[in-house]
């Protein structure tokens, strides 16, 4: 197959693919077995990925130029990009594929190493579309996933770059990540973040946090190049179907959050007897802080002291729960307070622990209601408090692993109110999906237009030479817009006919048959003009970087 094209003035003469060689890989070979067990949700993919496939030596490209060194920088990136995959860009569209771990797959050791604060994300985003074959990209990084979304040109590259892109930002090896992450492509990693955004994956089956969560990613992204059409629109639809879930079913009725949670957790562990006198400590006034104190309040804690980097938002939730006497301390006398406590909850975006066994080891024994023992809640990602402070015999350590044992208990009732929505989720699946297939006609739009205008041009051209060179600028535009008139009017038709909003499945089914009929009668090679579309992108984006 040879294919002769123009990208940025450089002129690829030849473009030679060994065909005999070239991998077949289409959307029906993504088949995923989800299995559960032990809490662990492993996923496997049949036939096309692996999770750290082994260099690719199919299809090999020969690329001739002109020799103009002028075009050094876009050969180079041609390289970069490996366009020996071009006839797998041809055959299959562009898949949005998730790559993360969860508490489900992983553990916080783990997790932890791969978190992503959210100031990093746009540095993240472009990163990752810097790799040969990312297009766009997403971070959700939470205290129970980290999870990179990603639309590539190729599934089994773009996993495989993402997986070593992942490794070089953790120091994790690529055999350990593969080991916890979990693959999802197109439908099922669409079905995955709206399940996600309902809170049906969270460790809290229906916690609202993870809602505002997807939210932050979308806001985050807005304005970065790398968020693009896909992404964002993938992202938007997963906020409406948690919006829509949350309304219409009660899977959110008394659920518990995180936070609920980590306080049930502390309140399951210290001798019944000290439930109204244990001294509380809570370090952090964040988001989740804030719910470990209203939670405390609602367990009837009537006094409890705040560690915070700042007073104005220790102030703000003084204000809120007036009936409760709320202790401000700097990070300054964090060991100071933490000798007076008997219970500690930590929940702030420190990337180092706050707390380590030498620390712990000199602090005053907890009261003796409590049994001398002192108890860490750490429901941080990374974790506050280091693992080596639970050798202490007098300390007992838990984080957001250890939830499960308060998850379990309302656990049934809750997967009976997920019934219903996952009706809804497998609804809104269609949608997304239908609207993404209509995007498949944008480049058949941009297609025909060209080729109608350069036969326009081409025919204007013809006719103003055989008018003279005397001819009136008057006359000149009068015939183009005579020109462009006619144009636009025949093809008033088939636009029509290859727009849609995916809303009507029968509508988009003609939609696309439409499409391809337009291929075929005009010879529009869509498939390639797509392939040119993106190498040229990879290429000036490669321009700009430098």
């Amino acid at each position: 197959m040879a294919v002769s094209t123009t990208f940025s003035g450089t002129k690829l003469d030849t473009l030679l693919l060994n065909s005999s060689s070239l991998s077949r890989s289409s959307s029906s070979n993504s088949t995923h077995l989800s299995v559960f067990g032990k809490n662990r949700k492993t996923l496997i993919h049949r036939g096309v990925i692996r999770c750290n496939g082994s260099n690719s030596t199919s299809s090999d490209v020969i690329i001739k130029t002109d020799g103009d060194s002028s075009n050094a920088i876009a050969l180079s990136a041609l390289e970069q990009l490996k366009t020996s995959a071009a006839d797998r860009y041809t055959k299959e569209r562009s898949s949005i594929i998730v790559i993360g771990l969860s508490v489900h797959t992983a553990p916080v050791e783990m997790r932890e190493k791969l978190a992503i604060p959210e100031a990093e994300w746009p540095r993240a985003i472009a990163e990752l579309c810097s790799l040969n074959h990312i297009e766009e990209a997403a971070v959700l990084s939470t205290c129970n996933r980290m999870e990179i979304y990603v639309v590539a040109m190729s599934q089994h590259r773009g996993v495989k770059e993402v997986t070593e892109w992942m490794s070089k930002t953790s120091s994790v090896p690529v055999s350990e990540l593969c080991e916890h992450q979990f693959l999802l492509y197109n439908k099922d990693a669409t079905q995955h973040l709206f399940e996600v955004s309902a809170g049906l994956d969270s460790l809290v089956l229906g916690e609202g946090q993870i809602l505002a969560q997807v939210k932050q990613v979308v806001k985050v992204g807005q304005g970065v190049n790398g968020f693009g059409r896909n992404i964002s629109g993938l992202f938007k639809h997963a906020i409406t179907v948690g919006k829509r879930v949350r309304t219409e079913t009660n899977i959110a009725a008394g659920a518990v959050s995180v936070s609920s949670a980590a306080v049930e957790l502390a309140f399951m562990k210290l001798p019944e007897a000290s439930h109204h006198n244990a001294r509380m400590l809570v370090i952090g006034a964040g988001k989740m802080g804030k719910l470990v104190i209203k939670h405390l309040v609602a367990k009837g804690c009537t006094k409890m002291v705040v560690v915070n980097r700042t007073e104005e938002r220790v102030s703000a939730i003084r204000e809120e729960l007036k009936d409760v006497e709320i202790i401000y301390k700097p990070l300054s006398e964090m060991l100071t307070c933490a000798g007076e406590a008997d219970v500690i909850f930590t929940s702030t975006a420190s990337e180092s622990p706050l707390f380590l066994k030498d620390h712990v080891t000199d602090l005053p024994p907890a009261s003796p209601d409590v049994g001398g023992c002192r108890f860490f809640i750490d429901i941080s990602v990374p974790r506050n408090v280091g693992s080596c402070v639970s050798d202490l015999e007098s300390t007992k350590v838990y984080n957001v692993d250890d939830l499960k044992e308060v998850v379990a208990a309302n656990k049934e009732d809750r997967l009976r109110k997920a019934m219903e929505a996952h009706a809804i989720i497998a609804e809104e699946s269609k949608q997304f999906e239908a609207w993404r297939d209509s995007l498949e006609t944008v480049p058949t739009i941009k297609k025909l237009r060209a080729y109608a205008e350069r036969i326009r041009a081409a025919e204007l051209e013809k006719c103003l030479g055989k008018m003279g060179d005397d001819i009136s600028k008057k006359t000149r535009r009068a015939v183009d817009d005579l020109s462009r008139g006619i144009v636009n009017k025949l093809l008033h038709g088939p636009m029509q006919h290859l727009r849609c909003d995916g809303s009507d499945s029968r509508t988009l089914s003609e939609t696309l048959e439409n499409m391809h009929a337009l291929n075929r009668m005009f010879s529009l090679e869509t498939e390639i003009f797509v392939l040119e579309q993106k190498i040229r992108a990879k290429v000036e984006q490669n321009q700009k970087d430098i």
